[in-house]
């Protein structure tokens, strides 16, 4: 996104959050909003996809913590005052356009002579906002500092379940238009960020080139849920078989079900453990958390109805909830 637009858009309002927002608060804020107006969930409602970019773009600036202060910098200026526009403003182009493919509109940046000229209305020769994130991402200005670092690139990309657990090579459109290999490691989790040195803006004075930024999105898995490099799934059993002890088939994630064995008087909650089947990262290996659901039935015929009511007669007579009430008494 070009920054002379900084001006005239309240990404604070688009998220629908206060500027003193938490990191924690504002990516919950942004998630709920995505979730409601994804394109995957309003397919053909044109209204939704405007609604899902203008959220994206707000996110990806007030998510960075470099974006975020310059932004609040350029807001507090524009604030009462007249809008400057730096010369030139169009210069961003195409590349705008290219990287619109990777779910958002930011992106831009200055030539140099434009912040130059910016700065200058304020007094400044550049390096005011420091780090800077208007097209460069570290280094001086020309002629302060040496040669300035050519800008990053924020891309996104989503990824299924298996597929972020299991890593793979994908690939994405390059600013030519042809596409090149993202490798994404094993373990890599929503909102991860993936740095590609040296493929992101070229400098514009010979000094280093920038990185593409490729921010991950792990869509949910219908079984299967991450704690740290663990899976964890939820198992059903029946009543007799927690009751009496079985053995059992669980499922693994891309892979043959496993046998584990459930101990006579397995209670609801339980978890057990499958070692090394969970995420396979350079981080470590993790395992496989099974944890037993008692699932009673909802139809009993005759017999059945029969069978329990003679076991309600011969059952140990003893109250579940008794430690439960005894608490709650303290």
């Amino acid at each position: 996104m070009a920054s002379q637009d900084w001006f005239d858009k309240d990404f604070y309002k688009v998220l629908g959050v206060s500027k003193d927002i938490s990191d924690a608060d504002l990516k919950k804020a942004y998630r709920k909003l995505a979730r409601k107006y994804h394109p995957d969930s309003n397919q053909g409602d044109a209204a939704a996809e405007a609604k899902f970019k203008e959220i994206s773009e707000a996110y990806s600036v007030l998510s960075d913590k470099d974006q975020r202060e310059e932004y609040d910098q350029i807001r507090a200026m524009g604030s009462g005052s007249a809008r400057f526009q730096a010369p030139g403003s169009g210069g961003a182009g195409g590349f705008e356009d290219v990287f619109s493919r990777f779910g958002q509109s930011r992106g831009g940046s200055y030539q140099q002579a434009d912040f130059d000229d910016l700065f200058s209305m304020f007094g400044q020769q550049g390096g005011g906002f420091g780090s800077g994130r208007f097209g460069q991402s570290t280094g001086g200005f020309r002629g302060y500092g040496g040669p300035q670092r050519g800008a990053d690139v924020t891309a996104r990309t989503t990824l299924d379940f298996q597929t972020a657990v299991k890593g793979e090579t994908i690939s994405l459109a390059g600013e030519d238009g042809k596409p090149f290999k993202v490798k994404i490691p094993a373990g890599v989790s929503d909102g991860q960020k993936i740095r590609l040195r040296g493929r992101g803006r070229p400098s514009p004075d010979g000094g280093e080139p920038g990185d593409i930024v490729v921010q991950v999105t792990v869509r949910p898995h219908p079984v299967f849920t991450r704690d740290g490099l663990n899976l964890r799934v939820t198992v059903p059993v029946t009543f007799t078989e927690a009751a009496l002890g079985a053995t059992i088939e669980v499922p693994t994630l891309g892979g043959d079900p496993v046998k584990l064995r459930v101990a006579p008087g397995t209670p609801s909650g339980r978890v057990l453990r499958v070692k090394g089947r969970g995420v396979q990262s350079s981080k470590g290996t993790g395992d496989l958390l099974a944890e037993v659901q008692v699932a009673v039935p909802a139809h009993l015929d005759d017999k059945a109805k029969e069978a329990l009511e003679r076991f309600h007669e011969v059952e140990p007579k003893e109250n579940p909830r008794a430690e439960l009430m005894a608490k709650a008494r303290e």
